[in-house]
């Protein structure tokens, strides 16, 4: 059996749609969502669904803490995590648990595609996002901390055996938790299933905590590259793969927190000082900060920047592909 497992917090208007496509799915399963407190109707329309999805009912703890009570409940032999505004595609769970049956793997993983602002209040179909394999398959954790490779929820099947081994969800990153979670999962020894086809559209929000709080997204990915260095270090060795994925890690949020002004740049620049010899990259702007003060040296990086397009921006995400080197990738 599959237990899907939905953290719902003020979703009033998309958890139906998500809950029927988890109901509409050809398999065993349970449904149980997890009411994180919510203010808004989210309670009624759970209620709506009577005795065909188990609806819990929390305070409001966060999504990890919501995901961690549903998956405590579950009594199928995999676990599902949906998030309350993405959907899954039909039959999807199906071919996961094929997969997972045949291979003996962990983690089913599938396309997905985006769900983008239409700009009329409703969301269009955008990009599909394939997987990476050989990158997987090369180092998986260095893949998934540099987010090279990186799925929503709702295009992953755990093997529940793997779920107890990976433990709780981290609470103390709320905007990048579900990162956090699959890089905890490979940590663990998880082997990757590729399930070939869209399995799950992720809705991209303008409202995210992501996107409306640029330093506490940063700070979230300081705190985990942070965890992630002092594991890797822990070990008896420290690969070329992943020196270079801490290399690209520090200096994404460096790049970030430099042109943003927060106070996070500081301890990436010493992390990426750490994780490479080109340690002179980021020495200029820690000048510049120092000399004008980290708002008034990211104003003028701004400006600069708009006259030199060849100046990296802020958002660029630096990758990791340990097949063919380090790339930046907008």
């Amino acid at each position: 059996m599959i237990s899907v497992v939905i953290p719902c917090y003020n979703a009033s208007t998309t958890i139906a749609e998500t809950i029927r496509s988890a109901l509409s799915q050809g398999v065993e399963k349970e449904i149980i969502v997890v009411d994180d407190g919510s203010t808004d109707a989210s309670a009624q329309v759970l209620a709506s669904f009577g005795d065909a999805i188990r609806a819990v009912h929390t305070a409001n703890r966060g999504a990890s803490a919501a995901r961690q009570t549903g998956a405590e409940l579950a009594g199928g032999d995999f676990i599902q995590y949906l998030d309350s505004d993405d959907l899954l595609a039909e039959g999807t769970l199906a071919r996961r648990l094929e997969v997972l049956e045949r291979s003996g793997d962990d983690v089913a993983h599938t396309d997905w595609q985006r769900l983008e602002p239409d700009g009329a209040g409703g969301f269009g179909l955008g990009e599909v996002r394939r997987p990476d394999i050989p990158a997987i398959e090369s180092d998986a954790q260095a893949v998934i901390a540099t987010s090279w490779f990186w799925a929503p929820p709702a295009a992953l099947l755990y093997r529940r055996a793997l779920v107890e081994r990976i433990g709780p969800w981290p609470a103390n990153l709320p905007v990048i938790q579900d990162a956090r979670y699959l890089f905890d999962a490979a940590r663990q020894g998880a082997r990757f299933a590729h399930t070939p086809g869209v399995g799950a559209y992720y809705r991209v929000s303008p409202t995210s905590l992501s996107h409306r709080n640029q330093a506490r997204f940063i700070r979230d990915c300081t705190v985990n590259a942070g965890e992630i260095e002092a594991m890797w270090r822990s070990d008896l060795s420290l690969p070329a793969s992943r020196r270079q994925a801490l290399a690209l890690m520090w200096a994404t949020i460096a790049n970030a927190a430099l042109f943003g002004g927060l106070e996070d740049f500081e301890t990436a620049r010493l992390g990426y000082n750490r994780a490479t010899s080109r340690r002179g990259v980021f020495e200029a702007g820690r000048v510049l900060r120092r000399s004008i003060g980290a708002k008034r040296a990211a104003a003028v990086l701004r400006f600069a920047r708009r006259a030199d397009q060849s100046l990296v921006r802020p958002g660029r995400a630096l990758r990791i592909n340990p097949g063919a080197g380090a790339h930046a990738q907008a």
